[in-house]
């Protein structure tokens, strides 16, 4: 379904991917259609292996599409662009550099004209807003994973992205960091107004942080269902999971994964 004035359009999005020992085909994605409003957030989930990686890196413009299309704001991805920042599980900073310097690092190749101070400024800017001001001179090895995240987010809000496509970010950190972290992911994207998109396994997740919910078929992903999360915000301000309309729809998503993964095991059998 369709949003009118969809801020993330993708249209009939498939990919291919050729196997280098035989030169056969793996189809990946096959035709995924969906719309992303602006200030949107977006959770993906499905099971391993249905492409919901690759449609992202679609969106990043680091993977081509074999054929459909992504248009952010009307203009068609083709390339990766300062528009969109992605976050990954892996925290992948740089050991030698500070909190600091690693969250500069998001600035050195899209600097557009910004003077010393205003690149001092946004650097502050996203150290705070990720709450690890204090510890700018600390190196990664000094950091918790948490916090080693958090220098991950800064360094991909430094830029002042519109779109923010996080891949499975707590995926790396212990049960109570990332339920901890959840709450400062909507608190973040709640003060940035940014468009997002997450992919992550674990339906609890997705329910606490989602305005809705994209089910994906088991490999060559397609969109199987796009359901509305009906919690009022901000969730980390109650128990969510007490609220009368979480039960119900965890089974459900539940049921729908169970389901794709049963799927996935016929096809690979």
């Amino acid at each position: 379904m369709g949003i009118e004035d969809a801020y993330i359009t993708a249209r009939g999005v498939s990919v291919t991917y050729r196997r280098q020992r035989d030169g056969s085909e793996l189809p990946a994605l096959a035709g995924v259609d969906l719309d992303v409003a602006r200030g949107e957030f977006v959770a993906i989930v499905g099971p391993s292996g249905c492409g919901k990686t690759t449609f992202l890196n679609v969106v990043a413009g680091l993977v081509p599409a074999s054929s459909g299309s992504v248009r952010v704001d009307g203009v068609e991805v083709t390339a990766p662009g300062p528009d969109r920042a992605m976050v990954f599980q892996d925290y992948a900073l740089m050991p030698w550099r500070t909190v600091e310097a690693n969250v500069r690092f998001g600035l050195e190749f899209q600097r557009h004209g910004l003077s010393r101070d205003e690149i001092d400024a946004r650097i502050r800017e996203a150290i705070e807003l990720v709450s690890l001001t204090g510890f700018e001179r600390a190196f990664p090895y000094e950091l918790s994973g948490g916090m080693r995240q958090r220098v991950g987010i800064a360094r991909a809000l430094v830029g002042r992205p519109r779109v923010l496509l996080a891949d499975e970010p707590l995926g790396a950190v212990d049960a109570m960091t990332r339920e901890a972290m959840q709450g400062d992911l909507e608190r973040i994207v709640a003060a940035t107004g940014l468009t997002t998109i997450l992919i992550t396994h674990s339906i609890d997740e997705a329910i606490a942080l989602a305005d809705r919910l994209v089910i994906v078929s088991h490999r060559p992903g397609q969109v199987r269902e796009i359901i509305d999360v009906p919690l009022p915000r901000p969730r980390f301000d109650y128990d969510i999971k007490a609220h009368p309309e979480y039960a119900p729809l965890r089974e459900h998503v539940w049921d729908l994964l169970k389901g794709e993964a049963l799927g996935a095991k016929e096809v690979e059998a």
